[in-house]
């Protein structure tokens, strides 16, 4: 089988991001955007959607991590597109219900070509370690422009801020995983209008 590879390269006055993505991988990569909280998240998400990512980012971290974070989720996003092709025999949507600890994350998306969040997912704590945990959002947004990606995010249950965000992140990389593994009746592209 051939993989699905993509490359992204993305500079900006506030950042610098190379990223490469192979979704047929087996979840390893290297992760630096001098964000360690973030580093670990995207460690998760790669992992558990057995994506085999490769990223190096450059940001304005001095004066937060914003930038980095939501440049990375739109590079991410954007690689997922391009190593989609044209979604031909794909499972299309994906879902799943993550518990991690006294967290429980519930995530449901569609490759649908148009990119909405609805993030129903009340972190608690405004800070994880260094990491401000409103960012979490802001890479899930960034994700869903780039690959036009309809996700719905839901936090059901959570009182520490990394087992929220980690439940978050592994579950959308379960969701990811499901979404674009090849349904083995689907011949065509799952959609009734031909084209996603």
């Amino acid at each position: 089988m051939t993989h699905r590879t993509s490359r992204i390269e993305r500079k900006t006055a506030e950042t610098a991001i190379l990223l490469t993505l192979d979704l047929d991988g087996s979840g390893s990569g290297v992760i630096a955007t001098g964000v360690g909280f973030f580093d670990h998240m995207i460690t998760l998400l790669a992992r558990h959607a057995l994506f085999d990512i490769h990223l190096e980012a450059r940001g304005d971290v001095e004066v937060d991590a914003h930038h980095t974070v939501e440049d990375v989720g739109i590079c991410l996003g954007r690689a997922l597109l391009e190593a989609l092709g044209d979604k031909r025999g794909i499972v299309r949507y994906g879902f799943f219900m993550l518990p991690m600890d006294e967290a429980l994350a519930h995530v449901a998306l569609d490759l649908s070509g148009r990119p909405t969040l609805e993030w129903r997912a009340d972190i608690p704590g405004e800070k994880c370690g260094a990491f401000d945990t409103c960012l979490g959002r802001e890479f899930m947004r960034g994700l869903a422009i780039g690959a036009g990606l309809t996700l719905h995010v839901d936090l059901v249950a959570g009182r520490d801020p990394h087992h929220a965000l980690e439940a978050i992140f592994k579950g959308v990389g379960r969701a990811l995983r499901m979404a674009v593994g090849f349904d083995p009746r689907e011949t065509g592209v799952p959609s009734s209008k031909g084209v996603l």
